[in-house]
């Protein structure tokens, strides 16, 4: 499973040539991204192709003997897996940089920095026949899509959900506050995401609660209500039992009764519903942010045929079905569910659940809410804010 899937990037920051990069692109309609076209038609396949994912989206068996779609894809295609996993997106945007992966799953944190690098090539979508069959809500958005040239397929998606404790809420909470301006009464026992772009959770929250802020999109803050923001978690700080990133750590935390309350995801749901526990989960009203992942290609892709062939394959109905059930998500292909039972439980193919639903985008200074007469804070800026909420 994904563990701390935005990590601090202080750590290991961005490059002045990204940064800049990235004041360029972002919106479906706006400049900037990789210069390299998208291959014009499909030849030979190489025999090989190299993968860069999250844990659970590349398996072969070999983890699980039960939990394979990499062997028929390799004995349908021709083309050897090789796959290396990732533990944050900073790490994989490294590994992209060497030129050494073909493909890579990217979390919209990280694609639009690939995209301004230069690390990543437009993809020619009439090229896979099974595009077609993806849920339109998830095409032409901003954290795949720039300038109207597509740069990756979508794979699965989710919400980050309000979770409590049945005994604690008799009554099922239906909004946000919570864990912000209620979150006193439940000091010491409410739990947030670790990573800065917990900030556009806080802005959700206030773009219901604070209209005069006139708040339009999560991941587009001027500095005024970056601040506001920043000063709703700085007031969160005092009442948070810990933060999680790892998703077994939320599981024990509930369970043991040190959370009672706070943002999750479906899959640890299921999880503590399987063992027993006291715990339900629900969109609030205010809405909600969440993920979701896109299969990209390097721009250096020595195996490109290979690669649009991974493409291809892992968006069909049966291996986005496979893949997205086992990692607990929503699958991307519209006809994934005829090969899964639990579908019901992930909303997938609710568009109107989707809606709710701001999907995480990188915060860059080119507001991505479409403003020209301000700037908005880049994420190098909120990560410096983050490690001073979370010390």
């Amino acid at each position: 499973m994904r563990k701390n899937t935005l990590t601090a990037l202080a750590a290991i920051g961005l490059s002045a040539a990204v940064v800049a990069a990235l004041t360029g692109c972002g919106t479906a309609g706006a400049s900037g991204g990789s210069t390299a076209g998208p291959m014009p038609k499909l030849g030979a396949k190489e025999g090989s192709v190299s993968i860069l994912a999250w844990p659970g989206y590349v398996e072969n068996g070999s983890n699980d003997p039960k939990v394979d779609w990499v062997s028929t894809f390799t004995k349908e295609t021709g083309c050897k897996v090789d796959a290396k996993t990732f533990g944050t997106s900073d790490e994989a945007l490294n590994l992209m940089k060497t030129g050494d992966y073909d493909v890579v799953s990217a979390s919209g944190d990280a694609s639009l920095r690939l995209i301004a690098s230069g690390d990543v090539s437009e993809v020619n979508t009439k090229l896979l026949k099974n595009y077609d069959g993806i849920y339109p809500f998830l095409k032409d958005r901003a954290w795949n899509t720039v300038d109207g040239k597509h740069y990756g397929v979508p794979h699965g998606y989710g919400a980050n959900l309000l979770m409590y404790n049945t005994e604690t809420f008799p009554t099922a909470p239906t909004s946000w506050d919570v864990v912000f301006d209620k979150a006193s009464e439940h000091a010491g026992k409410v739990t947030a995401y670790d990573s800065p772009i917990y900030i556009a959770d806080a802005a959700v929250y206030l773009m219901a609660h604070k209209p005069e802020l006139k708040i339009k999109n999560p991941y587009a803050l001027d500095q005024k209500q970056f601040d506001a923001a920043v000063s709703l978690l700085k007031d969160q700080r005092g009442n948070v039992s810990e933060y999680w990133g790892d998703y077994l750590k939320e599981v024990q935390s509930f369970q043991s009764g040190d959370s009672v309350v706070g943002t999750t995801w479906q899959v640890i749901q299921n999880t503590l519903a399987g063992e027993g526990g006291k715990t339900a989960v629900t969109l609030p009203s205010e809405g909600a942010t969440g993920w979701s992942d896109t299969w990209m290609i390097s721009s250096k892709a020595k195996h490109p045929n290979c690669a649009y062939a991974w493409l291809d394959y892992i968006s069909s109905p049966k291996a986005n079905a496979q893949a997205t059930e086992f990692f607990g998500e929503a699958p991307s292909s519209a006809k994934a569910c005829d090969y899964r039972s639990d579908c019901a439980s992930y909303h997938a193919g609710d568009a109107d659940y989707a809606s709710k639903i701001w999907y995480w985008t990188t915060p860059i200074s080119k507001c991505l809410d479409g403003r020209t007469d301000v700037k908005c804070v880049d994420y190098s800026a909120w990560t410096t804010a983050w490690q001073q909420i979370r010390n």
